[in-house]
């Protein structure tokens, strides 16, 4: 089962890469470009019996090791 793994700053939270980014495409002409914010995006395979169990799994990982909760949000999709 192929797992996308989506992670963002946490609204609220500094995001100096997005604010960096921001700044860079208005400097760019791209005026109307607002709120950015950088993230990760990881893809990987997963060998479950099911889709709950490979659920479970994920948010495992995501909790233990990909995110930091305190300070990212996650979402992720699964696909047969």
């Amino acid at each position: 089962m192929k797992v996308k793994v989506f992670v963002t700053t946490k609204a609220g939270v500094l995001d100096p890469q997005g604010a960096a980014v921001e700044q860079a495409v208005h400097t760019m002409g791209y005026s109307g470009v607002e709120q950015v914010r950088i993230g990760k995006y990881m893809e990987f395979n997963i060998n479950a019996e099911d889709r709950e169990q490979a659920s479970v799994q994920v948010e495992q990982m995501c909790e233990k090791l990909l995110a930091n909760p305190v300070v990212e949000d996650y979402r992720y999709e699964l696909e047969e």
